[in-house]
């Protein structure tokens, strides 16, 4: 991986990001923010799959005046979405928002800006640029013949210029496309140029399966390079999938130790067991290890606890019956049938 650019350091409710500091995993809810009780039951069911921080959007004052009561049941960092009202964000900070997610641009003239820089400076509430290309400015989209990495680099100077202007640098900036290779270029041309946290992600990436493999590639890419400091990958389905997704990506380059990593052999014709639905219940009962494990399971008796010599335990496949190995050393033979169980007891030891 590359070194990650030093970027400034902001607090958002007390999970700090740039720095030396974590790339921070989010969500946003899908519930009515209005509806307090269920945006707060999804909140903490997202919080138990390890969500950082979270997003709800604000559409109208009465959203604005919920989270009050969103915010005094929760224990994560909250983040408010606002479009055009600077209203809404200035009601949103007096009730505990923790990051407001508005362009500058898109509010109203300088004033307005000027009461919600004001009151986030009186709060030290960091504010998100969240650049989309679904709602590039029109000069923008004329003056490069449509959406590009150019035009959404522009756009994102040209809020954040706003905010230098008034003296405000408590800033975070997303550039988000459903396109990858437009969101990579984005992404790079404002990290050479910026030292402004970067949230990254693929917006309207799609459902579970294609949107989780379009934001691997995307945010995954990124990572590697250094780039990035929060994430959240955008996916139609239960947000707590996009936790799962979120922290797969990130436990693949390494970047978090935490929860059990199953690697599994692809099978082939030396398989004589059934190592699909074997790796897939290993995978359901190994959701819930919070302690940093790599768990192998190999179709091939011979060959697998060689070729897992690297994971912590691991096991494989024989004719009516396997072995567990940890370390690539074999501990016992058992029955196919107790294959699973055995191996769990064993994890439970480590």
């Amino acid at each position: 991986m590359f070194m990650r650019k030093q970027k400034r350091i902001v607090n958002i409710g007390g999970v700090k990001i740039g720095g030396d500091n974590p790339v921070a995993i989010q969500s946003m809810c899908n519930t009515d923010t209005r509806d307090v009780k269920a945006t707060v039951n999804q909140i903490h069911e997202l919080e138990n799959a390890g969500c950082e921080i979270i997003r709800v959007a604000v559409p109208d004052m009465v959203a604005a005046k919920a989270v009050a009561d969103i915010k005094k049941q929760i224990h994560i960092p909250l983040v408010v979405d606002i479009h055009f009202d600077y209203r809404l964000a200035l009601e949103c900070m007096k009730n505990g928002a923790d990051k407001v997610r508005i362009n500058p641009g898109n509010i109203g003239d300088r004033d307005r800006v000027k009461q919600v820089v004001e009151m986030a400076k009186e709060r030290e509430i960091p504010i998100r640029i969240g650049v989309n290309g679904g709602s590039l400015e029109r000069e923008l989209l004329q003056k490069y013949g449509g959406v590009t990495a150019d035009a959404l680099v522009e756009s994102a100077m040209g809020h954040v210029a706003i905010l230098d202007e008034l003296n405000f640098n408590n800033v975070v900036v997303s550039i988000k496309i459903s396109d990858v290779p437009k969101m990579l270029c984005a992404y790079r041309k404002f990290n050479e140029i910026s030292d402004i946290p970067l949230h990254i992600g693929v917006t309207e990436s799609g459902t579970l399966k294609g949107g989780t493999v379009k934001s691997a590639v995307g945010i995954g890419a990124l990572l590697a390079e250094g780039i990035g400091d929060t994430m959240r990958v955008s996916l139609t389905a239960n947000p707590v999938e996009e936790i799962y997704a979120a922290y797969d990506i990130q436990k693949v380059l390494g970047m978090r130790k935490t929860g059990a990593e199953i690697v599994s052999c692809p099978t082939c014709g030396r398989t004589q067991l059934d190592l699909i639905s074997i790796a897939n219940e290993v995978e359901k009962r190994a959701a819930n290890i919070d302690k940093p494990i790599k768990i192998a399971v190999m179709g091939c008796a011979v060959n697998g606890p060689g070729e897992a010599r690297e994971a912590d335990i691991g096991i494989a496949g024989g004719k009516g019956e396997g072995l567990i190995f940890k370390k690539g050393e074999i501990i016992k033979k058992v029955p196919q049938d107790s294959l699973v169980d055995e191996l769990m007891k064993e994890i439970e030891t480590l």
